[in-house]
């Protein structure tokens, strides 16, 4: 256990593709903030090499259901028309705030406007992007993980994310991803300096 004040809610997002998760990881082993991700959990099946409570919460559809109906959820959503569902656990988020760890929320725009809207975390806000459609298209296309109709889908609701950036305290370019997770340190580092 963390043995220090209050943590923060940070919240992490950006378009499909621009390299959230891969900054994280790095933002995670390389910043001083004790920081803790949060684990989505999500009705959508693992992939080659992702494992249940690490990557994701893997529920059944039922599970999932019973957990959205108890307000179990910090906020939760089907997204990219698929029937998959995923959401943030608030108890989750809630222990690691209280045992003093700056939780990340790695979640989508749309979910990160819920936490908005009815949240009292006062949460630090941060978008990731890569600085157009063009490279964000080449960056879903090398992932090889889905077809061009999943693709097109993506960039749609990219485009509609990236109309919503302004709302994000901080934005970051993911040229690099050092680059992007030293940024983000430092922009954590500040506020916690305040």
């Amino acid at each position: 256990m963390v043995d220090r004040e209050k943590g923060r809610l940070v919240i992490i997002s950006g378009p499909s593709g621009a390299g959230k998760s891969t900054v994280v990881l790095q933002l995670l082993d390389r910043c001083e903030i004790p920081l803790k991700l949060s684990v989505s959990a999500t009705t959508r099946p693992a992939r080659a090499g992702e494992i249940d409570g690490v990557h994701y919460h893997f529920l059944g559809a039922s599970e999932f259901d019973d957990l959205r109906e108890k307000g179990e959820f910090l906020e939760c959503k089907e997204v990219f028309g698929l029937g998959y569902w995923y959401g943030t656990l608030r108890e989750q988020v809630a222990t690691g705030l209280k045992e003093g760890f700056w939780v990340i929320l790695e979640i989508d725009v749309q979910g990160a406007m819920a936490v908005l809207e009815q949240s009292d975390f006062e949460p630090i806000t941060i978008f990731i992007h890569t600085g157009g459609l063009d490279s964000l298209e080449s960056r879903l296309r090398g992932r090889e993980t889905e077809d061009d109709e999943v693709i097109s889908r993506r960039l749609r609701i990219a485009e509609d994310e990236i109309q919503l950036m302004h709302r994000y305290r901080y934005q970051i370019i993911n040229d690099s991803v050092d680059q992007a997770a030293d940024e983000i340190c430092q922009r954590l580092v500040e506020h916690r300096d305040l």
